[in-house]
């Protein structure tokens, strides 16, 4: 079992510093004796955790510097009543999430819980809409939550503050998962309540040795924040919060900053000049020395983090990499194929990264290199016509520019679902067509033999995808 950290420890883990400014909880009233229900010994039970723990409630909230960056950060302690959510847990929750919203900051849930809080029946299951509420406000003003699971992360805690957040990180070893231990069915298999599990089918983006947890943190935070968010070394927090009445959660925030600049489109890393037919664009962009994603990435970032999974179960690490960079002090967002067929759970990811940039205000990089979209049984079992249809969406929804860079293997709409209208280039060692050359001739009935002309009558080098007004023109 991974070492279970108390709130105070994991927040002295990730802050900068003496950083920490707690934000002070809101007064409720008590009505009755042990609780809202009368459960007989809950305020026994109460005391005696405040005695163990420290604490006067199983989350402790407060702002910091996290690498430099001002977030809100979330701490539950475990060992109050197991991290369980209630009423008075709603309230600083619900404190929280308002106290970001109104000073423009990220928010950082540390989860610990078993779960709602038995001594308080419905109304401490009720707090998860509460929580839902909370971070749909958050999610609509445009700001990041980033959610670090600890063990155990389960129940309700984990399907809105963990499941919920934008990134998912989590510590090894913990036990992530909607049923805890003792709810189980008889003879579950335990790895599948692990993080590493939920890593594994697309739950979760990484998996962070709390040595690591800080610098991790700190990176995401600098990635995902506005400016505003920022803070220099050194420099002491200003902001207070003073205890209020409660109310109804507030819905007024900053306006969303101007729409970015669009990313820079990357330069070109493989040959130089122009293909002289169509069969010989396929066969530079089928080349395996040709340089792929991982190239063009690590030479366009100065430091990028990826993201993994679709959340739906599925992941696709050798078919799509997403994720956040940066490049000259600007965040770009990106998503780039890495020359193979599609999966579903790639396209899904893509349209996850692609809408999470267009909330935050991210400008989004694609990177185009596939033969086409995945078109074995199992992807379409898996919904590969609804995942490129979604990566279609995405794109044509989104408020922030785009830019696509096609670096190798354009294949028919697999391939068009990652292309900006309007904002898409290519490199000479690249071809975009409706349908692989092979394919074509096979669909008008031609010998093998005629492939190649095939593939000049389709127009698809370079060149003639930028007469053709298909491309803005060639890198």
């Amino acid at each position: 079992m991974p070492e279970r950290l108390s709130a105070r420890e994991i927040l002295a883990l990730v802050a900068d510093a003496d950083s920490l400014r707690e934000l002070p909880a809101p007064v409720r009233e008590s009505k009755r004796d042990d609780g809202p229900l009368g459960w007989q010994g809950y305020d026994a039970s109460r005391d005696r955790a405040a005695a163990r723990t420290g604490e006067q409630e199983s989350v402790v909230c407060g702002t910091a510097r996290v690498g430099g960056t001002r977030a809100v950060l979330i701490a539950f302690e475990f060992g109050f009543l197991g991290g369980s959510l209630g009423e008075r847990t709603g309230d600083r929750l619900e404190a929280a999430y308002t106290h970001a919203r109104e000073h423009r900051l990220p928010v950082v849930p540390l989860i610990a819980t078993g779960g709602s809080r038995m001594q308080e029946g419905m109304l401490a299951l009720t707090q998860l809409q509460r929580v839902a509420r909370q971070s749909a406000l958050t999610r609509e003003a445009g700001l990041p939550q980033i959610a670090v699971l600890r063990d155990p992360t389960t129940g309700g805690g984990w399907a809105t503050l963990g499941a919920g957040a934008d990134i998912v990180l989590a510590l090894p070893g913990a036990q992530v998962g909607f049923a805890g231990s003792r709810v189980r069915p008889p003879g579950a298999d335990p790895a599948a309540y692990t993080a590493e599990s939920q890593l594994t089918a697309g739950s979760a983006d990484a998996i962070v040795a709390p040595a690591e947890l800080k610098g991790v943190l700190g990176r995401w935070l600098r990635l995902l924040s506005g400016r505003e968010a920022r803070v220099a070394p050194g420099v002491t927090p200003t902001d207070s919060a003073q205890p209020t009445a409660l109310a109804p959660p507030s819905t007024q925030w900053a306006t969303p900053a101007p729409t970015p600049e669009p990313a820079p489109v990357p330069g070109a890393l493989g040959r130089g000049g122009l293909p002289g037919t169509g069969w010989e664009a396929v066969e530079r962009a089928r080349a395996a020395e040709r340089p792929r994603a991982h190239a063009y990435l690590d030479a366009y970032f100065d430091d990028r983090l990826p993201i993994s999974g679709d959340r739906c179960g599925g992941t696709d690490p050798d078919g799509m990499l997403c994720g956040f960079g940066e490049r000259d002090g600007r965040t770009v967002a990106y998503a780039a194929q890495t020359g193979t067929a599609t999966r579903p759970a790639g396209y899904r990811t893509a349209a996850r990264l692609i809408r999470l940039a267009d909330r935050l205000g991210i400008p989004v990089l694609t990177l185009v290199d596939t033969p086409g979209a995945a078109n074995d049984a199992e992807a379409e079992r898996q919904g590969v016509g609804a995942a490129v249809a979604e990566v279609f969406g995405a794109v044509a929804a989104a408020r922030v520019p785009v830019t696509t860079l096609v670096i190798g293997e354009g294949g028919s709409g697999g391939a068009l679902a990652l292309a900006a209208p309007g904002n898409t280039w290519a490199t000479p060692d690249s071809y975009f067509s409706v349908i692989a050359p092979e394919l074509a001739a096979a669909i008008l009935k031609r010998p093998p033999e005629e492939v190649r002309s095939t593939a000049d009558q389709l127009r698809i080098r370079p060149q003639d995808l930028a007469e053709l007004g298909v491309i803005r023109g060639v890198v």
